[in-house]
């Protein structure tokens, strides 16, 4: 029987506890003679976990004995402290979802990633994808990750009754979007919500704008942490954030509520605007699928960037390095990007990387736009918590919280960030 987690942060403590108490154990490691197949990721929503349920009952049927247990853990923990701690306990994960760029160098750098290689070339991940996806997904000439998806982590997405009944189109320029604000506050209606609690979502829209303002090489080269923050350029970039408390663009509890908080605001159509990555069509299908709505990329900025840049990444599993499973993880993951299960997951409004997802005529409209963005996009810009060193992308996130909540200067803001870098 197919087993489900999902863990906390005292879950998580247990974990680590019982791990350092093992002495004389390391970490990541199983027994030869377990036969639970380990999977773990953030949550990725009812209508994918039903698909997951569908592959681990299976992969049991097919192979006897084993047994899977999927850990999903809250999105943000999952991506600060609840990966490294599961890694590092004593029941670790033998495949567990990452992001390509600076995380996915970080577990081959400590040996949580095992060489796919042949897996992919010559067994049974073998003729399921393009090679040509494994290009960001190899280090050191070794495969290290089976692609998932390709996600677009923002866009602007509107409610388009709404924007209607207002006499507005979608903004596809920056005064656009300031004029559409103002209109919207006059009619009572809230422009654009979000729940920046976790500091990520506001973070990683306005990061994109401040690339468009900057341009990518400056972006890349200071989060990179090659430049400083305290320069005219990304002053002139944290203008523009200045302005949208200006024009009272964002719900006043922006920095008060989480993501979901925020995304709720839009889905109840309490908000016009909602700013925020691909994986909202899934997730408003589930939970208001009446709602009528689609999405414009990020409007130009004045700036020298690319104004047509598109931020995202990939996305996709890892085999434990330490697992003593990795031949069962393998044909785990060629079973999950199989003919059958693709089409589920497209079904649940997700669309692998596989060859046979390319040719699917059950996509969402939005879905296929999104993916074709991605794939045209003239610029790819990289979100601040994916491809580069969290503790970067956090000091950026809470300068840009500061400056939308009004509680500090773009120059101080900046400063602030310099200083907390060292």
């Amino acid at each position: 029987m197919t087993r489900f987690r999902t863990l906390t942060i005292g879950t998580l403590a247990l974990l680590s506890a019982g791990a350092l108490a093992l002495t004389g154990c390391s970490g990541g490691g199983s027994g030869g003679s377990d036969t639970v197949l380990r999977i773990a990721m953030g949550s990725p929503g009812e209508a994918q976990i039903r698909v997951w349920d569908n592959v681990a009952a299976q992969f049991e049927s097919d192979n006897p004995g084993y047994t899977v247990e999927m850990n999903y853990l809250d999105d943000d923990l999952y991506q600060t402290i609840g990966l490294p701690n599961l890694l590092n306990g004593r029941k670790a994960p033998d495949i567990y979802f990452e992001w390509a760029g600076k995380r996915l160098q970080q577990r081959y750098d400590d040996g949580f990633a095992a060489d796919l290689t042949e897996a992919v070339t010559t067994g049974p991940i073998s003729g399921l994808f393009d090679p040509s996806v494994f290009d960001s997904l190899t280090i050191d000439g070794t495969v290290v990750m089976v692609p998932y998806s390709s996600d677009v982590t923002n866009v602007l997405w509107y409610n388009t009754d709404i924007l209607s009944e207002a006499g507005l189109t979608p903004p596809s320029t920056w005064d656009e979007l300031l004029a559409a604000c103002d209109t919207l506050n006059a009619k009572g209606i809230t422009p654009i919500a979000s729940g920046n609690k976790d500091l990520w979502a506001v973070g990683n829209w306005l990061s994109h704008l401040a690339s468009r303002v900057v341009g990518e090489d400056v972006y890349n080269a200071t989060l990179a942490g090659e430049a400083p923050f305290s320069t005219p350029q990304w002053e002139e970039a944290f203008g523009y954030v200045t302005q949208l408390t200006e024009h009272k663009c964002l719900n006043e509890s922006v920095n008060a509520v989480d993501d979901n908080e925020g995304a709720q605001l839009f889905f109840q159509g309490k908000a016009a605007m909602h700013p925020i990555g691909s994986w909202l069509v899934s997730w408003a299908i589930d939970e208001a699928p009446d709602l009528n709505f689609d999405y414009v990329n990020l409007p130009a900025m004045p700036g020298v960037g690319n104004q047509d840049s598109v931020i995202g990444v990939v996305t996709g599993y890892i085999v434990n390095a330490r697992s003593t499973k990795q031949d069962a993880a393998a044909e785990f993951l060629a079973l999950l990007n199989s003919d059958t299960f693709v089409a589920e997951f497209i079904e649940a409004e997700v669309t692998p990387m596989t060859l046979s997802a390319s040719g699917a005529q059950s996509i969402d409209s939005r879905t296929a736009r999104l993916t074709a963005l991605l794939a045209s996009a003239p610029a790819i810009v990289l979100p601040p918590d994916n491809g580069y060193e969290l503790e970067m992308a956090n000091a950026l996130y809470s300068a840009l919280a500061e400056v939308v909540g009004g509680q500090t200067s773009p120059a101080d803001a900046l400063a602030g960030i310099d200083k907390k870098l060292g």
